[in-house]
């Protein structure tokens, strides 16, 4: 009878033993939380489309921001809805707007918590575009004289970190010399470098009212069939001086996420977005899927394809549950080690 004498499965034959040569390790220190924060007071309304994500009053995302905190997770994205939109969403660098407000309140009372601002214009213009008309082009010079507005107050507010998120050619560059002027020169940049039209997107357009009123996004955001020009994208920000580059989506793009790694030695974040979490959800609440499993192996996955950090709405629920497990893996761990010592001496 054949017997190997390599036998890899000698490595899986406990939890102790595979918890040992896991070569991909997964934690609420690699999550940013996203919150979407709206006008009012004592406002938590749930999102149909993605259940258990709420629109939030200031004072409930402050109160999400210290649980995320107390789960281990290091940092928010704050998105918002403005309580004025117009044709060229000034409200986005209102100082009394939502998003302002809610940067300086987490930051007031989380100071170690580190406040990502979604920096773009969607949320606060009429028309639902990410920067201004001319006619129904968005003009790209002009948008980013905005942007750059959006990213001093937003810093100004209390924000450790602008994400720009409109896809403009060159505002990358802008916006830090922008933020330096301003006195910001510590405040970084975390680029939607690769940010493709994604149908993905869904969801959020209805959490965050942002969805175009006439056309697409397609001329500034990528094509999704498109992956040479992911690294020129890429390249292009750092250039300007990004300090994270973000690939978004996630789980569709892992292919260009291990790429983007592959090129770079600078931070590689992901956007685990709307859609995948609502594909998810969807799944568990017709008992499908172990949603707890799903979502994992999915976080999981985008680590092994090279992200460092890792946007999601799961990040709640993962924090959690890699704690559980964390804990049972030390006891199974402790347990061995102990039992390893003590056998001997019988």
């Amino acid at each position: 009878m054949f017997k190997p004498k390599s036998r890899p499965r000698r490595m899986r034959i406990s939890e102790g033993i595979r918890s040992m040569v896991r070569e991909i390790s997964l934690s609420a220190k690699d999550f940013v939380y996203p919150i979407i924060v709206v006008p009012g007071e004592h406002v938590k309304k749930e999102i149909p489309s993605m259940p258990n994500c709420y629109q939030l009053s200031v004072e409930n995302a402050v109160a999400l921001a210290k649980k995320a905190y107390e789960l281990g997770i290091p940092s928010v994205e704050i998105f918002g809805i403005p309580e004025y939109k117009d044709a060229i969403g000034s409200s986005a660098w209102d100082m009394n707007s939502p998003v302002q407000r809610a940067i300086k309140g987490i930051k007031e009372t989380i100071p170690k918590l580190v406040i990502i601002a979604d920096t773009c214009l969607c949320q606060y213009t009429t028309h639902g575009h990410c920067g201004k008309l001319c006619g129904e082009y968005v003009d790209n010079d002009a948008t980013i004289e905005l942007l750059c507005k959006v990213a001093v107050s937003q810093a100004a507010a209390g924000a450790d970190m602008v994400a720009p998120a409109d896809m403009m050619d060159g505002r990358i560059g802008e916006i830090r010399d922008a933020l330096d002027k301003a006195g910001y020169i510590n405040v970084s940049i975390m680029s939607y470098s690769v940010k493709y039209a994604s149908a993905y997107y869904g969801p959020f357009r209805d959490a965050a009212d942002s969805a175009p009123q006439f056309g697409d996004r397609s001329t500034y955001q990528m094509d999704p069939a498109n992956v040479r020009e992911a690294i020129k994208e890429v390249n292009l920000d750092i250039a300007e001086g990004a300090d994270i580059i973000m690939v978004k989506p996630a789980l569709s793009y892992l292919d260009i996420v291990r790429q983007v790694r592959d090129t770079i030695d600078y931070p590689v974040a992901v956007y685990n977005v709307s859609g995948e979490y609502a594909m998810i959800k969807a799944a568990a609440a017709n008992g499908w899927i172990d949603e707890k499993r799903i979502v994992l192996e999915t976080l999981t996955s985008m680590k092994r394809a090279g992200a460092d950090i890792i946007i999601t709405y799961h990040a709640l629920d993962a924090a959690k549950w890699l704690k559980d497990l964390d804990m049972r893996t030390s006891c199974v761990n402790f347990c061995t080690f102990l039992h390893a010592r003590l056998l001997p001496t019988y």
